[in-house]
This record gives structure tokens, sequence and C-alpha cells, in this order.
């Protein structure tokens, strides 16, 4: 069948990918770019759920990826490591590989509690009122974080590579790229399924029209609140990610900025487009790599031929003027992103025969 050839397809890629890692065919920016564009993917497609698919207008997404990225340090470190603030690991090392989903689910679970008390208020306004209360929620969980100092308050949180040596001592492969993989699978899944069901539909209509949603038997309230939480439970697996990648956590990696990579992605590839949100979330963490690499070769190019001074350079702050200048070209000239709310196999109609079962399009044409 066409549909196990894709998905054999894609474990074989996955594997390579795994491989080309664990011998070091694959050095460890590169690495590292690949990771954060998994992260990336889950992050914005969390936000497509709220922002795309259910036409809502939430601007502090950063907040929840900040809640899941502490949560799941905190329990990473306490459990397996830990270090100066936390006291000694709790259980052994060698446990983390296979309890590290526990953390995710912890991190998942408090960030979409976080979601649900903010979406509870939230949710009886409308438009800019969203995204002033949804901006506030990330400004708050950020104060709230810097004022703890149990757990680094503005020094921020770290101990989570001994974690991850740790699932390398237990099996030496790269556990941080096999969990990115794994985790960018089950949400891109968990939302495709999601989109397909009842639910979902109910998200769309929500979208189109809430009160003619109502009328058709939609509890409109109900839906919300489970993608909201869903959106923001994703976005904490998200943080989870970060934080163990960069072995490091700062609240402030997590304020208006990263929300604004978060629409940035969304809007690009275009609301309510699964495929679309992903290709936006590669590109957009390819773009931010080559501005990492095009700001000094301006600097050079423009020393070279005299056009600004030697004691001048550009600064790598332009980035975070130029991506969120990004984000108001695009609302002025393609609103509608790459994909507007179509999928791949809607641009590509070919590309359906791969999404689904031979069987299953030839029972289709026996049926009608």
């Amino acid at each position: 069948m066409q549909r196990n050839a894709l998905t054999v397809l894609l474990a074989l890629v996955c594997i390579a990918l795994v491989a080309a890692a664990q011998y070091r065919l694959l050095d460890s920016y590169l690495l590292t770019v690949l990771m954060f564009m998994g992260i990336n993917i889950v992050f914005a497609t969390s936000l497509n759920l709220v922002n795309g698919y259910m036409g809502e207008f939430s601007c502090g997404h950063g907040g929840f990826m900040c809640v899941g990225a502490y949560v799941g340090s905190i329990l990473s470190v306490a459990l397996f490591s830990g270090n100066k603030l936390m006291g000694p690991a709790l259980l052994s090392p060698a446990l983390a590989p296979l309890l590290f989903p526990l953390v995710l689910l912890a991190a998942f679970a408090v960030s979409a509690l976080c979601g649900l008390l903010v979406a509870l208020p939230s949710f009886r306004t409308r438009d800019d009122y969203l995204a002033i209360i949804t901006i506030a929620a990330n400004y708050i969980i950020i104060s709230v974080v810097e004022n703890i100092d149990a757990i680094g308050g503005p020094r921020g949180f770290s101990g989570m590579k001994r974690t991850v040596l740790a699932m390398e001592d237990v099996v030496d492969i790269p556990w941080m790229l096999v969990w990115v993989i794994v985790v960018t699978i089950v949400c891109v899944i968990i939302q495709r399924r999601l989109m397909s069901s009842t639910y979902g539909r109910g998200i769309c209509a929500v979208c189109q029209n809430e009160v003619a949603a109502e009328i058709m038997g939609v509890d409109t309230n109900r839906v919300k609140l489970m993608a909201f939480m869903l959106s923001s439970g994703l976005a904490g697996v998200a943080g989870v990610l970060y934080a163990h990648v960069y072995g490091y956590v700062n609240a402030q990696a997590f304020n208006i900025l990263k929300s604004t990579e978060g629409l940035v992605m969304v809007y690009l590839g275009g609301m309510g487009s699964l495929s679309g949100v992903i290709l936006a979330a590669i590109a957009f963490t390819l773009l931010v790599e080559g501005l990492r690499f095009a700001i000094p070769a301006l600097n050079d190019l423009l020393h070279a031929v005299q056009l600004m001074p030697a004691s001048y350079e550009i600064s790598q702050v332009w980035k975070w003027v130029l991506l969120p200048l990004l984000l108001v070209l695009l609302m002025q000239f393609r609103p509608e992103g790459f994909l507007g709310n179509k999928e791949l196999t809607d641009v590509f109609p070919r590309l359906k025969r791969w999404m689904r079962s031979g069987s299953g399009e030839a029972d289709g044409r026996g049926a009608s």
C-alpha cells in the first residue's frame, strides 16, 4: 500500500538522520539546526491550532513554552542529575531514557493547565483584547519565573546536559535528536487526527462563524478551551526539548520575540495549513541561521568598499528587526502565507495517492 510505503520512507529518513549523527557525519552545528527545526515545527504548529484553525489571535505563546521548559528542566534535574539548587538526584540516572517521556507529559500537563487559566477569562473577549491578554500572560509568566530564586531567578536554570549525558551513558546514541524526531512526528499526527475528527470540525466551525456553530450544536466554549489547552501543552513540550538541547534555560528566551517568531512561522506558512506551517518552520529556521552568517559577511563587504567606517559594525540585533519586519510585510503583501488554508495535497493533488492506502481508494470506487 502506498501509505505504508510513505511510512517506511519516513522511518528510513529518521533512521538515516540518527545514524548520521551517531557516526559523526553531521557536525554539532548541523545537528543543532536540525533539532531546532523540529522544535520550531512543534512550537509553530501548536500556535496554528489557535491562530490558524480556530481563528483567534494569541500573541503570547512563548509564555507557555517557558512554562514547559522550566517544568521539564526542574523535573529532569531533580530526578536524574541533581544540582546545587535541587540537591542530589532522586532516581538513578540510568532511568533517564525510560522516564524522560514522563517529564514531557508533566510539562505538557502543566503548560495545558496554564493555558486553561489564560483561556477562561480571555475567551470572553474577542480580537484585539484576546491578543492583549495573551501578551500580558506572557509577561506575567516571565516575571514570575524570574522572581523565584529557587529555580535560578533571572540567572536561569541549568543542569539538563547531565540528564542527556546520563541517557548517553545507558545507550550511546544522540538522544535529543531521537526525542525531537519522535515528538515532532507525534505532534503532527495528533493535529492531523484532531482536525479530521468531530472536535476538529468544531474548531473550524468556530473559525468560520461562532454563532452559526452554536446553532448547529457545537459546544463552542468547550471546543475553544480544548484547542487552547492542547496548543499550550504542545508549546510546553517544545520548551522541554529547547531546554535540553541548550542545557540551559532563561525566562527571557521566551519573551515577546519568541512569541513573534511563532506568529511569523504561522502566517508565513498559512493559517490553518499544517503542512504550510511545517514548511514555514523549516524555512524560518534556515533564515535565522542564514542571517547569523549574512550579517558578518555584510559587515566585511561594507568595510571593503568603504561604505561604512571600520569602527562600526552591523549588530546581530538587526536580526530581531528584520524578523518582525517580515511579519509586517507578510500582512501587507501576502496575508495568506505560503499555502493559505490549503494543504500540500490540495496544491499538488497527486500527493493524495501517497496519503491514503491503495485498498481504501479501490474500496471507495467500488462502493460508488
